[in-house]
C-alpha cells in the first residue's frame, strides 16, 4: 500500500492522549491491517530495487525503479480523485487493493521461475504503482469515516506513525528476507500483506454517505481544477511541494548503488535508518512547530536535508552511512509534515480526494520526474556529482518559491457522510 500524504504531527484530543483513536475498534482495526501493508510494500520497494542491481548496474535503469513506481500518478491521478469523491470508497478500494495483489504476485512468481528482465521489472513495478496511485485518494479521504470528527486529526497522524514504523521494520525485514530467499518471496510477502486491509474493507459497513457530486469524471476533475486556481493556499502548497520533491528524489532513487558494497541488508538497514530517522522527527517536531514558524521548519529541514544528500555520495563507511540516513529520514518527515497539514486542510470535505490528488500528482510526479533525471546524470557524471548538484537544487529551490509562504493551520475537518 502506497500513502505518500502522512501528518507525523501527534496533536491532543480532548482527552489529552494523542493515542485516543486506538480507543475506536474500527480505526484500531483498519491501523494494525495498514502497519501490516505498509510493511510490506517497504519490502517491496527493497526488493524492487535490489533487483534491478542485480540484473543492471546501470543507474539509469536503477533510477526508473522508482521513476515506474510512481510515473502512473501523470496518467490517473485526477481521474482517481475524482472517482473517490464520486463513488462508493469502500467498494473502489477492494478494487484496487485486489490489482496490486495480483501484480506483486506475479511478479513475485515471474522472479522465482527467473523469467524477469530489467524491463519486465520496470512493468510489473508500474503496474503495482498504477493501483497505488489510483488507491490513494480514496483511501486519504475515509479517515472521516471511520473514526469520530473528535479524533480526526490525531488519527491522521497515527496514520502517518504506522507508516513510519513500517518505513522502519520494512526494509530491514526486506533486506534479511531477500538475503535469505531471493526479491522474489518479497514479492508474495507483498502480496499477502494486503489481505489484511481487504478483509477490513470487505467486513466494513460505510455508513450513509451524503449526496455526492454526480455526471462525468472529466466535469468533476474540471471542478477540482477550477477550485485549485482560485485557491491561493492550495497554489503555495503545491508550489512548495514541487520544488522540493524534484530536488529530494535523488538520495531514495540511487540508494541502491550506494549501498551496493553492504549488501542487501545493508540496504534494507539504511532504508531502516531513513525510517528510524522519520520517526524521530516525528517525536520532536511538535516541539519545534511550537517554536518556530511553518516556513523557519522547512527551510530548516530542506537545508539539512540537501546536506545530507550531498554527503551520502561522499561518505563509504556503513555506520556513518546509517547516520546520514537517519539525519535525512528526520529531516524528511519534518518537510512533509508541514505540506501534509496544509494538504489535508486546504479544501472542503466534498473536494477532499480531488485536492489530494493533485497534491499527489505534484508529490510523486515531482519523484518520478527527478529520479529519472538524477539517475540519467549519475550514469555520465558519477553518483557523487548528482547527489551535489541535487543538493544545489533543493537550496535553489528553496529561495526560488520564497514568495509563496505556507500557514501553519490547525488541522480541521468535516466529515463527509452522514452518521446513522
Amino acid at each position: 500500500m502506497a500513502d505518500m500524504v502522512n501528518t507525523p504531527m501527534l496533536p491532543r484530543t480532548a482527552n489529552g492522549s494523542a493515542w485516543a483513536p486506538l480507543g475506536e475498534p474500527l480505526f484500531r482495526s483498519l491501523w494494525v491491517a495498514a502497519v501490516i501493508s505498509y510493511t510490506g510494500t517497504w519490502m517491496q520497494n527493497v526488493g524492487s530495487g535490489w533487483l534491478m542491481t542485480q540484473l543492471t548496474m546501470s543507474p539509469f535503469m536503477v533510477g526508473l525503479v522508482q521513476a515506474a513506481t510512481t510515473l502512473p500518478v501523470f496518467l490517473v491521478i485526477l481521474p482517481a480523485g475524482a472517482l473517490a469523491d464520486m463513488v462508493d470508497r469502500r467498494r473502489f478500494l477492494l478494487i484496487t487493493q485486489g490489482w496490486m495483489v495480483a501484480a506483486a504476485a506475479l511478479l513475485g512468481i515471474f522472479t522465482l521461475l527467473g523469467n524477469v528482465t530489467p524491463w519486465i521489472l520496470l512493468g510489473f513495478t508500474f503496474v503495482l504503482g498504477l493501483g497505488a496511485v489510483m488507491n490513494d485518494p480514496a483511501w486519504q479521504a475515509i479517515t472521516p469515516e471511520i473514526v469520530s470528527s473528535a479524533q480526526h486529526a490525531p488519527a491522521v497522524a497515527l496514520n502517518s506513525v504506522g507508516f513510519n514504523v513500517a518505513r522502519a521494520v520494512g526494509p530491514a525485514l526486506g533486506g534479511m528476507v531477500i538475503a535469505i530467499a531471493g526479491s522474489g518471496v518479497a514479492f508474495l510477502l507483498n502480496a499477502a500483506s494486503f489481505f489484511g486491509v481487504i478483509f477490513f474493507l470487505y467486513r466494513w459497513k460505510r455508513p450513509r454517505f451524503e449526496d455526492v457530486e454526480t455526471g462525468r469524471v472529466s466535469d468533476a476533475i474540471l471542478t477540482g481544477l477550477r477550485y485549485v486556481r482560485g485557491a491561493p493556499l492550495v497554489r503555495c502548497v503545491l508550489i512548495r511541494t514541487g520544488a522540493f520533491s524534484l530536488g529530494a528524489s535523488s538520495l531514495l532513487a540511487l540508494l541502491p548503488i550506494v549501498a551496493r558494497p553492504h549488501g542487501a541488508t545493508g540496504y534494507g538497514l539504511l532504508l531502516g535508518s531513513f525510517g528510524l530517522g522519520a520517526l524521530a522527527g516525528a517525536a520532536v517536531l511538535p516541539r519545534l512547530r511550537s517554536t518556530l514558524s511553518v516556513d523557519a521548519v522547512v527551510t530548516i529541514a530542506i537545508l539539512v536535508f540537501s546536506a545530507m544528500t550531498f554527503a551520502a555520495g561522499r561518505v563509504h563507511a556503513f555506520g556513518w552511512l546509517e547516520l546520514v540516513l537517519f539525519t535525512s529520514g528526520t529531516a524528511w518527515i519534518g518537510i512533509l509534515a508541514c505540506l501534509n497539514v496544509a494538504a489535508q486542510t486546504m479544501s472542503p470535505s466534498f473536494l477532499r480526494a480531488r485536492a489530494l490528488s493533485l497534491y499527489l500528482l505534484v508529490l510523486q510526479g515531482g519523484m518520478a520526474i527527478g529520479s529519472a533525471l538524477w539517475g540519467a546524470l549519475a550514469s555520465r557524471v558519477g553518483i557523487p556529482t548528482a547527489f551535489l548538484w541535487s543538493a544545489i537544487a533543493l537550496v535553489a529551490g528553496l529561495v526560488s518559491v520564497r514568495r509563496y509562504p505556507l500557514t501553519s493551520q490547525e488541522l480541521q475537518y468535516a466529515p463527509s457522510v452522514v452518521r446513522d
